[in-house]
């Protein structure tokens, strides 16, 4: 079953609650939070403080995605508030494995990060460790962005050594993900949906949620 988690990057932080109820009405199954801290990426957003109040509004599974210069400093706080998913950007950090079992250690699942221009490549001996991949379908730092169509080879690629290594990460996507090219990345292997603007800027949140949904779910 693919899952969707939409991104509260684009929602209306002056009332997160309302924003949320209706994700959890059209059936998502994950909340994404994008965390940015102004030197890895050219924006700010937030810190645990807003995840443990997401925490507090929902019980789906929180995803915090660490684009942030030393992310090893603030694991433990993002699991403390809450999350159940924390990645980190194979670009920023330097001893991965021992980032990746450190996450695990907090019971927490862990995930690698790598922005469009990043081969695959760069994650072979990392795979076998880690519970999910997350590829940047747009250059992180801002919302509402175009999806890179190369970087759908990419999911293809993790796909594929995934099916001939018999390992069993999930393969995540984010960045310029909506109802017109959704089914195209499903079918190359994904099996998570990260979407903000095209779920939270829509005249109907739930609606949307369930449309996403029947389109990832199809076959």
């Amino acid at each position: 079953m693919k899952k969707l988690a939409p991104s509260i990057l684009s929602a209306d932080f002056t009332n997160l609650a309302s924003q949320i109820e209706p994700i959890e009405k059209g059936g998502a199954d994950i909340i994404h939070c994008d965390i940015m801290d102004g030197r890895f990426v050219p924006n700010i957003t937030f810190g645990p403080f807003i995840v443990e109040a997401v925490r507090r509004i929902s019980d789906m599974p929180i995803d915090v995605h660490l684009m942030i210069k030393e992310p090893d400093r603030f694991i433990h706080d993002f699991a403390n508030a809450g999350a159940d998913y924390i990645s980190v950007h194979r670009e920023e950090v330097v001893h991965l494995d021992r980032t990746i079992s450190f996450i695990k250690s907090l019971n927490v699942k862990a995930g690698v990060v790598i922005n469009p221009a990043t081969p695959v490549a760069t994650l072979d001996d990392i795979l076998s460790a880690v519970d999910f991949v997350l590829v940047m379908s747009v250059n992180p730092g801002f919302g509402g962005q175009k999806f890179i169509s190369y970087t759908l080879d990419k999911i293809k690629n993790l796909n594929s050594i995934r099916n001939e290594k018999n390992l069993d990460f999930l393969i995540e996507i984010d960045g310029g993900i909506n109802l017109q090219n959704a089914a195209e990345v499903a079918k190359a292997g994904c099996d998570i949906f990260v979407a903000g603007s095209s779920v939270f800027r829509s005249d109907d949140i739930a609606q949307t949620c369930l449309k996403f949904k029947s389109i990832l779910n199809a076959d």
